[in-house]
């Protein structure tokens, strides 16, 4: 399950005049397995509110709740407790470690987990493989593509099968072809069941959401369904 709530969210950075509202009164309800974009100009809040989405930036006001969970009620440990189950991450930059291979960069979130080396090995060669990178596990990064690494970056966020998958400009450093294919798995992803929450500028990646948020000024101006390109 991975419905989320949002009632009211605001958050503002700095004190006084200099002040700045980033997140403005946002409220809005995302279904389990939705694919979900979010979009805007530079500046309007989008990633501000990835990241309270994402449990790392908490509101100055309003309240965040999944499955019923109050996120930004819980303790600093249960928060990263909450991350860890609940949530994959995927950035425009990749963030892959460069003298880590492909294999240990998405065996990196299952270093907190329980299970052994062997166990964590096998499960994240099969989210190589879910991604097509079952040969590249011994490479490393800058032995591999742009368009491999961003795999590699969604390999390492669905290890360890999150319900929820928050991607921040997926194909911002990729191709046109290359950032098809990235969309074509998330598509997959999204149809296993996974919910995705996806800030994009692009209006060609936007067309495979099957819903957008738009974001101005921080504030929700728009909510429309998308137009949910089908891929083979």
């Amino acid at each position: 399950m991975s419905n989320i709530q949002a009632e009211n969210l605001v958050k503002s950075f700095g004190n006084g005049e200099a002040a700045v509202l980033a997140v403005s009164g946002m409220s809005f309800h995302i279904s389990t397995g939705e694919f979900i974009g979010i979009m805007g100009e530079s500046g309007a809040g989008k990633s501000t509110l990835l990241g309270m989405l994402g449990a790392m930036n908490a509101p100055t006001s309003g309240r965040l709740m999944v499955d019923g969970i109050d996120i930004y009620g819980l303790t600093n440990e249960k928060r990263a407790d909450f991350r860890r189950e609940y949530l994959g991450f995927v950035f425009q930059g990749f963030h892959l470690i460069p003298y880590l291979t492909v294999l240990e960069n998405v065996m990196l979130p299952l270093a907190v987990c329980s299970g052994s080396r062997k166990e964590k090995r096998g499960m994240a060669m099969e989210a190589l493989s879910k991604m097509g990178l079952s040969d590249k596990g011994d490479r490393l990064p800058g032995e591999i593509s742009g368009g491999e690494k961003e795999r590699v970056a969604v390999a390492r966020a669905i290890v360890n099968e999150p319900p929820v998958l928050l991607a921040d400009e997926p194909t911002g450093s990729l191709d046109s072809r290359n950032s098809r294919d990235i969309m074509s798995i998330f598509q997959k992803l999204n149809s296993s069941g996974i919910t995705i929450v996806m800030v994009t500028h692009s209006e060609e990646c936007a067309r495979y959401a099957e819903r957008i948020l738009y974001v101005a000024d921080g504030k929700l101006v728009g909510d429309r369904p998308g137009a949910r390109v089908c891929q083979n």
